[in-house]
């Protein structure tokens, strides 16, 4: 950094002037000033020199005025003259913002203030502006900034920010596609970590690609290597699983709010700790309590069977096939795996957001290969986790969350978006840096964006943006910033950046720093080589099997087994109602393996009601569901009185489609 002694000598603006000479020499002098802006009248051409140069758009001035110096921003130049005259000297005028003084204290150290105690006169001289006024203007006078690249005006100058400030009260970084906005994530990040050891960092990343800008730093979690567990999702949550994103069927969301709990209840598996502060504090369906899906499709079945839940039953079953499917969908293996039936949210934590972490404090969660029916779903937990962390470790953990493309999770219109991840990041946004849970905001459209959280980012990071409506809402989001200052951000080159707010004493037009080549990011992180093939000798079929995830069961086949179990369901009551197919003494008996498989194997409900989990002891009751299941396998294998063999497969669908016709009182004998 900038020597602190050199800066804040007495004398070292007269120094510097001794040094640049030509510096002294006025570019021009005020001919009109008010209370915000001034305009300066200056020659150009003959003798009096290239002057037009040093009075571009947003370079820095200074005007001397009595023993002060009055510090403007250029924000437009014309000339006073219709004609040009190529070789002769010619009038220009210069329109001004004022931003500041540099003056001299009451201990004779030269300091930049923000507001104008002397205003010019009229006739004042202009000049450039010294390098050491630079250096005090964007100087904050805190220990704790990092240096993240140099000022546009004077690349020989660095530009620092104060990274406590900008962490504590947020930031936001916008800027159009192309103009460098991943870079300067990299670019913070590193140094925020840098800065504080506590930090931990979860990247919320819908494009795989700030793996490679990490690798020493990070972990990288995706759908291969992530257990989420599905009873850490709060009801609104696991309905969006569900339902696949569109809105819930009512009914079905109250029998989840009700069964929910007593499949959390009934759940042996949890340490006696839990127990006995779920006793005391209550379970409902937003605990994060383990439960088994197995329990509560049991628990479905038993309400099904009640006969005073006879006008619910159609709602329960398509509650159970969307259960079922869920589970049985290989794009969801993150949540129903066999790894998430048992209470491991101290393991998720500890692999999510980095506790504690080591010397990997970043967590980068790539979203790309989530569903993207419940990708709001996922972000809602982690944002809404990250904000508890802080909250309950009493600021012993300090979060970051960066949410690259904000716009999709928190939109402009209140109407779009799920409401669950909206509440999430706005909980952050609003109070998360009273419990040590900061906010990082990119997005490429900022009036897309919900402006309740974009005003809540004290610093803003703005690089090149032409939509106008996008420019404007910058300008609403910072009402005390430069106008002059957002007038050219839509020329700004790629990399430049203009930073506002708590992090910068003043708005600063800065050039951040290179980023090494092995340190960018990249479209899909560091696991995927350029690839030696063409569209000529690629194998087709390769593709096609990776997008049906031929590795998990197929949902195609799952649903025909489904139709099969729910014509099952209705033989057994034409049986029950007088027949004599349905042995149930012989259900109750093992029949041998069945290949067929309704739920995962490490989630089947044969110790759901254990009522010692140190001596589990197998279950009693008749598992109906897969009772049913055995039941229409030997169905199948029984003869056929027509012909002595097997019922053949038309009429068995032909049967199914009969008795579905028919009201279930038909078939019950009275």
């Amino acid at each position: 950094m900038y020597s602190r002694e050199l800066q804040s000598a007495p004398q070292a603006g007269l120094q510097e002037r001794r040094v640049h000479g030509d510096a002294s020499r006025a570019l021009g002098h005020v001919v009109a000033c008010n209370g915000s802006t001034a305009t300066l009248l200056a020659v150009t051409g003959g003798d009096a020199g290239d002057v037009a140069s040093q009075l571009t758009v947003g370079k820095l001035l200074s005007i001397a005025v009595e023993d002060r110096r009055v510090v403007a921003l250029t924000r437009a130049a014309r000339s006073a003259s219709d004609q040009w005259r190529t070789g002769a000297a010619n009038e220009f005028l210069v329109d001004l913002e004022l931003v500041g003084e540099v003056r001299t204290g009451t201990d004779g150290v030269e300091r930049f203030s923000s507001g104008i105690s002397s205003y010019p006169y009229l006739g004042a001289p202009a000049h450039q502006i010294r390098s050491m006024d630079l250096m005090r203007i964007y100087d904050n006078g805190k220990r704790e900034n990092c240096i993240v690249g140099r000022l546009s005006q004077d690349e020989s100058i660095e530009a620092s920010i104060h990274m406590p400030s900008m962490l504590s009260r947020h930031f936001a970084i916008v800027g159009s596609t192309g103009s460098g906005k991943s870079t300067a994530v990299t670019l913070l990040l590193r140094e925020a970590i840098a800065s504080d050891p506590k930090l931990r960092v979860l990247i919320l990343d819908p494009h795989n690609e700030f793996a490679a800008a990490f690798p020493d730093k990070s972990v990288v979690i995706d759908t291969g290597n992530l257990d989420l567990p599905f009873w850490l999702f709060r009801l609104e949550e696991f309905s969006e699983v569900l339902f696949r994103g569109r809105p819930a069927v009512p009914d079905e969301l109250d029998a989840l709010r009700d069964l929910i709990p007593e499949a959390k209840r009934g759940f042996r598996g949890a340490e006696a700790g839990s127990r006995r502060l779920s006793e005391k504090n209550g379970i409902t369906a937003d605990t994060p309590v383990p439960y088994r899906i197995a329990d509560l499709m049991a628990l479905i079945d038993e309400r099904i069977g009640k006969l005073d839940g006879r006008n619910e039953k159609p709602y329960l079953r398509a509650l159970k096939l969307r259960l079922a499917a869920a589970i049985n969908d290989p794009r969801y293996r993150f949540m129903f795996s066999s790894n998430t039936i048992s209470d491991t949210i101290n393991e998720t934590i500890a692999t999510i957001f980095r506790i504690p972490g080591g010397d990997r404090p970043i967590s980068t969660f790539q979203l790309a290969g989530i569903p993207s029916e419940v990708v709001n779903s996922v972000a809602s937990v982690l944002c809404r986790m990250a904000f508890e962390i802080a909250l309950w470790s009493k600021g012993a953990v300090k979060l970051l969350v960066v949410c690259e493309e904000a716009h999709r999770y928190v939109p402009a219109d209140v109407n779009l978006g799920f409401v669950p991840t909206r509440q999430a990041i706005a909980r952050i946004a609003k109070e998360g840096r009273k419990y040590g849970c900061s906010l990082g905001v990119i997005t490429q459209r900022p009036g897309e964006l919900d402006q309740t959280i974009l005003s809540q980012c004290s610093t803003v990071f703005s690089l090149r943006l032409s939509n106008e409506r996008d420019q404007d809402i910058i300008r609403k989001a910072l009402p005390n910033s430069s106008g002059s200052a957002l007038s050219f951000i839509s020329s700004l080159a790629n990399g430049e950046a203009i930073a506002f707010g708590e992090a910068v004493p003043v708005p600063m037009r800065l050039k951040f720093n290179r980023v090494p080549e092995n340190r960018l990011p990249s479209a899909h992180g560091v696991e995927v080589e350029e690839a030696e093939l063409d569209p000529n000798s690629i194998n087709l079929g390769m593709v096609v099997d990776r997008m049906r995830s031929t590795g998990g069961p197929d949902i195609s086949d799952f649903q025909s087994r489904i139709s099969a179990v729910e014509a099952s369901i209705f033989d057994a009551v034409v049986t029950a109602s007088g027949g004599d197919d349905l042995d149930l003494p012989a259900l109750r008996a093992d029949p041998g393996p069945s290949p067929l498989e309704p739920y995962n194997p490490g989630m089947l409900p044969g110790q759901a009601r254990v009522e010692q989990p140190e001596a589990p002891r197998a279950d009693s009751r008749l598992d109906r569901y897969s009772s049913l299941l055995k039941s229409e396998h030997r169905r199948e294998e029984t003869p056929y009185a027509p012909t002595g063999g097997a019922m053949p497969r038309e009429d068995l669908l032909a049967r199914r489609q009969s008795i579905l016709k028919k009201p279930l009182d038909s078939l019950i004998k009275r």
